[in-house]
């Protein structure tokens, strides 16, 4: 079957890398340095991801879970400089998003993502309206690599799995569409996409991204 639908991870394969200065901001405000801070960072991010904690309880917790004595002043900015951190953008990909849609492909994000990033998001990147299908994981329960979230995008889409394209730069969540039977490459650079579109043999059915 040829493709159908391309969908693609928010973050860093849509987005640019985080934002170095609102990353700084939240060292300012816990006081840790890097390794610490990043160590605890991921910890409660899938259950953020998944909706099980908001926002401003990942930062209460991580505060907490840190031993910071933070007020809820402290936490609103470090929630709010996290969201900032990911609302970036990769104009390269956007663009062969945009050129997708324009040749008849559906386009569809499938992102693990919690509430006060995705306000960020839709507050700043009108482009992220563009796609025919947009599954934020805090909004449904369930984030990659688990499998539900891929069978919710394949009946959100309407397209069997080898009719689909799936981007992300974690490998572990490429491994878990392509056992859902979805078409997916783990995504490191634009020029490492169009080589990977080329060996897979989809140049011939896609615009390649410039």
């Amino acid at each position: 079957m040829s493709i159908r639908a391309v969908v693609f991870d928010y973050g860093m394969v849509l987005s640019g890398p985080p934002d170095a200065a609102s990353r700084a901001e939240l060292l300012r405000i816990t006081g840790m340095d890097e390794a610490a801070f990043e160590a605890l960072y991921w910890v409660d991010r899938h259950a953020y991801d998944r909706g099980e904690l908001s926002g401003i309880a990942f930062w209460r917790k991580f505060a907490h879970d840190a031993g910071l004595a933070l007020d809820e002043a402290a936490l609103n900015e470090l929630n709010g400089w996290d969201a900032r951190m990911w609302t970036t953008e990769n104009p390269a990909m956007m663009r062969w998003q945009k050129r997708l849609r324009e040749d008849g492909f559906m386009t569809a994000i499938l992102s693990n993502m919690g509430d006060a990033v995705l306000a960020s998001i839709e507050a700043n990147l009108a482009w992220v309206n563009g796609f025919d299908v947009r599954i934020w994981s805090y909004q449904h329960g369930c984030a990659k690599p688990e499998a539900e979230i891929y069978r919710l995008l394949l009946r959100e889409l309407a397209t069997a799995p080898e009719e689909t394209l799936f981007l992300d730069d974690k490998r572990v969540n490429v491994e878990a569409a392509r056992r859902a039977g979805i078409r997916a490459l783990e995504f490191a650079s634009v020029e490492q996409l169009r080589q990977d579109l080329i060996s897979a043999g989809l140049d011939r059915a896609l615009p390649l991204p410039e």
